[in-house]
């Protein structure tokens, strides 16, 4: 009985065998099928064994010759169909139609149904509703991943641009294409030279690999890695980036651009250029508005112009130029710093005029219940040589012709102070109301000190023994300068002093009312214009398009925020955030992925 029943059930599991392995003979059978071209309009049939072996040769009559394959149609003229191999040479007038939104013309085509590989050539356009076209001379079609390439040049118009380069690859599920080598987008408004492109055609959004170049009717940007939207003009670059734009030139790690705002920005190792003005400003972040012809700048910002064969660096938190060229207006903010050879200074904030060549040292607002004796800190400083000049405000005019220092206005609370050198032991101090000074080949030539003038000086004779200290009090004093040296000191107006040995004058006596000598705070180095909040600034991490060329996911994020192409920018200059950046916050890059849609 057992052995009728293991015979049984060898049976049982020979049959389930023998089906399973007819089921998968039917399914190849079908697969086959369904990768078999169809005829679906033959013509005039024949064959030539000589020319085209085992192929049927099919010749248009009253309607061209038309195959089908895989929810897509082709049309030719003439074409040479090998069945057994599942490919078709077509020519003549060919038409590949794939659904309704992909239509492919051209000379001639070798079309491989098991790949779905086709080689057209000979006025290739490939056609993909709304308004794409690509026309080249050949063209390889990838039917199976939806892909179209081409290398020997190619033209892509659509709504918008004209696109040409030596090399390019149409991604159609997406709808972008990849351009290499010679890359040009050419529109009335804008021209674009790319060594490596990205395209999407429906966002008409570019990004740009290698060294590129956008030219607009207003402005020019390089770049060697960057984005643009062609739709609205805008767009940043994040590897040796530059805009020239309205009289300046803007060169940064990351530099962000918008036509219709009329605006630019730049984060990390910015330069400015002004053209015209010949003037250059650092800054780690600054913006930049056209209309306004203005420049705001922060982080660890400077301006620098050359007067006289010498270099002028002014710094502040915050620096602010404004106006044409020909009358711009510098300000700087908050502990305001300058230097230049011979002459430095501090000031809560300066203020520089072109078109009067007038600089101003503001000082601090004194509060209400400070001490006189503390006012001092509050006020903007000079030092020209070993001289230092202390007020309420100070005035530096320059000759708009020369471009060399000509005057010097201290008002109210005007002191003058020098270390003794010699002696090394007491200060040299003159103090009025107001000081009016000249200079001579932007050194110090002589001053006036006006109202209430007092004196204290150091007096040696020609073997620099002590003589005394002179101690007077006038109207006005004038004093002369050789090589940023007192040379001599005119009293007028009733004076009353005398010159007193050292020990007969008490050391009390020796210091005037008001002086503060600042010595360490004396900038003697361009590097001095920085403290040490500035020195400590540490960059933002510059993020965006990712390398290599492979940026779907980034293009899904941006679009949606079409309205503006990149994100967390700033549109004022006058409440800038602490994390304003220049750049599209870093996506995850994604592989492109295309999926062939079945056609019913």
């Amino acid at each position: 009985m057992s052995k009728i029943l293991n015979l049984v059930q060898k049976l049982f599991v020979l049959f389930l065998v023998l089906f399973s392995s007819a089921l998968s003979f039917a399914q190849q059978d079908r697969l086959a099928e369904n990768k078999q071209i169809n005829i679906v309009y033959g013509g005039t049939f024949t064959k030539d064994e000589a020319k085209a072996p085992g192929a049927s040769i099919f010749s248009m009559d009253d309607r061209q010759v038309q195959f089908e394959h895989q929810g897509a149609d082709l049309w030719c003229d003439y074409a040479i169909f090998y069945q057994k191999e599942n490919r078709l040479k077509a020519v003549g007038n060919i038409r590949l139609q794939q659904g309704d939104s992909v239509q492919m013309t051209s000379g001639k085509v070798d079309y491989d149904g098991n790949t779905k590989l086709a080689k057209a050539w000979q006025n290739v356009i490939l056609e993909q509703n709304p308004g794409m076209r690509l026309e080249t001379d050949t063209l390889r079609f990838d039917r199976e991943k939806q892909e179209a390439y081409y290398k020997d040049f190619g033209t892509v118009i659509d709504s918008t641009n004209t696109l040409t380069s030596q090399i390019g690859r149409y991604y159609m599920e997406t709808k972008k294409y990849q351009f290499l080598d010679s890359v040009h987008i050419d529109n009335p408004e804008y021209k674009v030279d790319s060594k490596q492109l990205d395209y999407y055609t429906s966002s008409k959004n570019a990004y740009l690999y290698g060294p590129s170049t956008v030219t607009g009717k207003t402005y020019k940007i390089y770049c060697e890695r960057g984005f643009y939207d062609t739709k609205v003009e805008s767009g940043y670059g994040i590897k040796n980036t530059r805009i020239d734009y309205n009289n300046r030139i803007i060169v940064g790690d990351s530099v962000y651009f918008n036509k219709a705002k009329e605006y630019a920005s730049a984060t990390n190792n910015i330069i400015i250029t002004d053209t015209v003005n010949n003037g250059i400003i650092r800054a780690h972040y600054a913006e930049v508005f056209k209309a306004k012809d203005s420049v705001f700048a922060t982080k660890r910002a400077v301006a620098i112009s050359l007067v006289e064969k010498d270099s002028l660096y002014i710094h502040g938190d915050t620096l602010m130029i404004t106006g044409k060229p020909d009358k711009r207006i510098m300000r700087a903010f908050k502990n305001a710093k300058f230097y230049k050879t011979d002459l430095s200074g501090k000031a809560d904030s300066i203020h520089v005029e072109e078109i009067t060549g007038l600089t101003q040292l503001i000082g601090k607002k004194i509060p209400k219940d400070t001490k006189e004796i503390n006012w001092p800190k509050y006020y903007p400083v000079i030092w020209n040589g070993e001289n230092q000049m202390t007020g309420d405000s100070i005035h530096l005019i320059s000759d708009l012709e020369t471009e060399k220092l000509d005057s010097l206005k201290v008002i109210k609370n005007a002191f003058i102070v020098s270390f003794d050198t010699i002696g090394k032991t007491g200060y040299n101090q003159a103090k009025g109301i107001d000081l009016y000074g000249k200079f001579l080949d932007n050194t110090l030539d002589e001053v006036d000190l006006i109202g209430n003038t007092e004196v204290v000086y150091w007096m040696y004779n020609d073997d620099q023994e002590l003589i005394g200290i002179n101690k007077t009090i006038c109207s006005k004093i004038n004093i002369t300068f050789v090589n940023n040296d007192v040379e001599d000191l005119t009293f007028y107006v009733d004076p009353d002093g005398d010159i007193f040995p050292e020990k007969d004058l008490e050391e009390e006596l020796r210091i005037l009312k008001g002086m503060a000598w600042r010595g360490d705070e004396r900038i003697l180095t361009k590097e001095d214009i920085f403290d040490e909040d500035d020195n400590n600034i540490k960059l933002v991490v510059i993020q965006g398009i990712e390398n290599p060329i492979d940026i779907d996911a980034e293009e899904e994020q941006r679009s949606k925020n079409a309205s503006d192409p990149v994100n967390n920018l700033p549109t004022s200059a006058a409440n800038p955030s602490p994390n304003n950046k220049a750049v599209l916050t870093k996506s995850t890059s994604s592989k492109n992925k295309t999926t062939e849609k079945k056609s019913n």
